[in-house]
């Protein structure tokens, strides 16, 4: 289970942490306030390609970091 994730120059997102509680988590907001960004954000722990578009401007690069908690390491 993804528990922690910390954003940092992904898209709009500046510095941004996320404590995730065990069970279900939602995520609301207004158009543009970043829902998909923290979306992206777990695609990219998950594998997913990373673009240069991606890096917030102004930022040379962007770091996505996560926490799991409760996986073995060979299911990783």
């Amino acid at each position: 289970m993804l528990s922690y994730l910390h954003i940092r120059g992904l898209a709009i997102a500046d510095d941004l942490e996320i404590e995730l509680m065990q069970g279900f988590n939602v995520m609301t907001g207004e158009t543009g306030a970043g829902k998909s960004i923290v979306v992206d954000a777990v695609g990219l722990l998950s594998g997913g390609r990373a673009y240069r578009e991606m890096i917030r401007t102004g930022d040379d690069r962007a770091i996505v970091e996560g926490v799991f908690t409760g996986v073995s390491k060979q299911a990783m």
